[in-house]
């Protein structure tokens, strides 16, 4: 059972998408991550790229952060995603777009975007550096923003800068790698 761990809506359950193309972060993963991110989670602009289940974006917006953009391109995420915004009564903080990744963060770019936290769930044959050079380069990371990947424990992204690796956990098979602007480039 996929559920909200903390926050106003917690303990409410979500729905996740049928099939095996989706792998929702576990909860002791997602209350983990939270606990790390606790400091700045209150307020934050959150982008969930691969959104899956929306579990990352509406923990977040569940602890207090202003508003969340969630992407997936696969139907039966944006379906479960659809259902959890408004199960959750959130849809005035919860933007969903069903589209590929590259195309989202394009729209985002032209909106004139910017987000605090952006999470990445990839599927784990993925690698996250393209997407998270191009959220730098697009000026879609605030400056004191953080990237969060999930990934195969066997394997950090190596991501360019102007980002760099700020922390690296691990949890079972599951690794999370946080990205922060490096200072080595300036940002947009």
């Amino acid at each position: 059972m996929l559920r909200i761990i903390a926050g106003e809506m917690r303990s409410r359950r979500l729905k996740s998408p049928e099939g095996m193309d989706t792998r929702p972060t576990l909860d002791r993963v997602r209350e983990s991550l939270f606990s790390i991110l606790q400091n700045e989670v209150r307020g934050a602009r959150v982008l969930d790229l691969y959104a899956g289940s929306g579990a990352l974006a509406l923990e977040a917006l569940s602890r207090g952060a202003e508003k969340a953009v969630l992407v997936d391109c696969a139907p039966r995420a944006c379906q479960a995603i659809r259902e959890n915004i408004e199960a959750l009564g959130c849809q005035d903080r919860a933007t969903l777009l069903h589209m590929k990744d590259t195309a989202a963060l394009d729209a985002l770019a032209r909106a004139g975007e910017s987000f605090d936290l952006i999470f990445l769930d990839p599927p784990y044959r993925m690698d996250p550096a393209p997407i998270c050079a191009a959220l730098a380069e697009k000026g879609l990371l605030s400056r004191d923003g953080v990237i969060v990947t999930e990934h195969s424990r066997e394997r950090t992204p190596d991501v360019p800068l102007p980002l760099a690796l700020s922390d690296r956990r691990n949890y079972g098979i599951v690794g999370l790698s946080f990205y922060r602007w490096s200072g080595e480039e300036e940002a947009k």
